[in-house]
C-alpha cells in the first residue's frame, strides 16, 4: 500500500541523488560512474543491480572475489587497495536507469574532491556518459591525472563480458 506522504514527497522532488563518495587519504584510483540506477538507489548501494558486472569486473582486476563479500566489506576492500568510488552527477531527473534519460542535472564538485586526495593519480570513468560529463566537469584539472575511459559495467551496455574485462584490466597497473 502506498503511503500518501511518501507519494507527495516523491512528486515534489523527483530528482535522483548520488551517494556519498567512498574515498580516503590513500585513494590512488578514483572510479566515477554517472548516477546510480534504480536498483542501486533502492538498496542504497553502488552497483546493486544483479546484472551489473561492476563488482565482478573490478574483483578480477584486484584479484578478490568482491561479488561474494557483503557490501560494507566490498567498500573496505576497495579503500584498502587505494580505490575510491563516486559519481559525476550529484542529482538529476531521470526516468528509469538509463544515462540517456538524465535531465536537469547538477554535477558533483569533482575538482574539490580530487584536490582533497593527495595520493590520487588515476581517474577511471565507468561508461561513456560518465567520461563525457566527468572530463567536462574536471576541465583543465583533468590534466593532473591519468584518465581511463572504461566500457560501462551496466547490463544496458551490451559489449560481451570478456571484451569489457579486457579493457577493465588496463587498471591493473594502477
Amino acid at each position: 500500500m502506498n503511503h500518501p506522504a511518501l507519494l507527495s514527497d516523491h512528486a515534489a522532488d523527483p530528482r535522483k541523488r548520488c551517494f556519498d563518495p567512498i574515498v580516503d587519504a590513500g585513494t590512488r584510483l578514483l572510479i566515477l560512474g554517472s548516477l546510480p540506477g534504480e536498483k542501486s538507489l533502492a538498496h542504497s548501494q553502488y552497483y546493486a543491480h544483479p546484472q551489473n558486472k561492476f563488482w565482478r569486473l573490478l574483483g578480477e582486476v584486484l584479484g578478490v572475489d568482491l561479488s561474494s563479500l557483503p557490501y560494507e566489506a566490498r567498500l573496505s576492500t576497495l579503500l584498502a587497495r587505494g580505490v575510491g568510488l563516486w559519481d559525476v552527477v550529484a542529482q538529476a531527473q531521470r526516468t528509469g536507469s538509463l544515462d540517456s534519460n538524465i535531465r536537469a542535472r547538477d554535477d558533483n564538485d569533482l575538482v574539490a574532491l580530487t584536490a582533497s586526495l593527495p595520493q590520487l593519480h588515476t581517474i577511471a570513468f565507468n561508461g561513456g556518459t560518465a567520461a563525457k560529463l566527468g572530463i567536462k566537469v574536471l576541465g583543465e584539472h583533468a590534466q593532473r591525472y591519468r584518465i581511463v575511459s572504461l566500457p560501462s559495467s551496466s547490463p544496458a551496455y551490451t559489449l560481451a563480458y570478456g571484451a569489457k574485462l579486457l579493457q577493465w584490466k588496463t587498471l591493473l597497473p594502477f
